[in-house]
């Protein structure tokens, strides 16, 4: 993918990895939109690497709606979207449910997924077509039981992404997620000590990834992100189906209702 040119929209974008892939693309030619919460770290990051900061709560539907527009309309147009903004939930949710702090990380790591692609999709569309990638993570792939509820946010990613691409593909919007393991960024802190010897990956390394991504993935594919190995397509086992029948049907919901 040649990305002189182009314009990008990362969420989560005033640090970690979402500092890393805005100064990564920036360095490829790309204009880029750093949108986050944290409007000063925001307005900073473009005073380094150029672009466009954008304040904003990424977790409000119509706000997403604003912010594509935004970007569109400084830019001229739209080609990638890097939904990027994640929170961890900091407990288990098995026995005591701080429902509050449920609906926070729901609304960062899933709301915002599914506002931010619906808003992006016709801007895309508009430019005849472009990449949306989504930060997943290893816990979209495997069970984290040191955190359930994350882990249930980042496997409805997962699904998301995979559901939603087919369809977009016919629109020559792809889809895909990446997937790292544990990343030394904000994110993780305030636990950072615990991990001791473990090996972690860096923002650059994600960075790395999602330059993979943009180049050669196809649509719906979820990339994993480890230490020390190259960055692919995480390999999903088919489900079987019922006995002797074949390929699902095609169902839409929305023809039943």
């Amino acid at each position: 993918m040649d990305l002189d040119g182009k314009s990008a929209l990362v969420t989560g974008g005033a640090s970690g990895i979402g500092a890393a892939a805005a100064r990564r693309l920036t360095a490829s030619g790309v204009g880029v939109a750093v949108v986050d919460r944290d409007a000063a770290r925001a307005r900073e990051l473009v005073d380094e690497i150029g672009g466009l900061a954008v304040p904003a709560d990424v977790t409000d539907a119509a706000t997403m709606t604003r912010v594509v527009e935004e970007v569109e309309d400084h830019f001229g147009g739209l080609d990638i979207v890097f939904l990027n903004a994640g929170t961890t939930a900091g407990q288990s949710g098995i026995e005591h449910l701080d429902v509050e702090a449920y609906r926070a990380i729901m609304g960062v790591n899933v709301d915002h997924v599914v506002f931010g692609l619906a808003a992006a999709v016709p801007a895309l569309r508009r430019a005849g077509g472009g990449t949306i990638v989504a930060t997943s993570s290893l816990a979209g792939l495997v069970p984290m039981p040191g955190d359930p509820i994350y882990t249930l946010t980042k496997h409805a990613v997962v699904g998301y992404v995979r559901s939603v691409a087919p369809t977009l593909a016919a629109d020559g919007i792809r889809v895909a997620a990446l997937c790292p393991g544990f990343a030394d960024t904000p994110l993780i802190a305030h636990a950072k000590e615990q991990f001791g010897d473990f090996p972690l990956l860096t923002a650059d390394d994600v960075a790395d990834a999602l330059e993979e991504v943009l180049d050669r993935a196809e649509a719906g594919e979820c990339w994993f992100v480890q230490p020390g190995r190259e960055a692919a397509p995480y390999g999903f086992r088919g489900v079987p189906g019922p006995k002797g029948a074949g390929a699902p049907p095609a169902v839409s919901w929305e023809d039943h209702r």
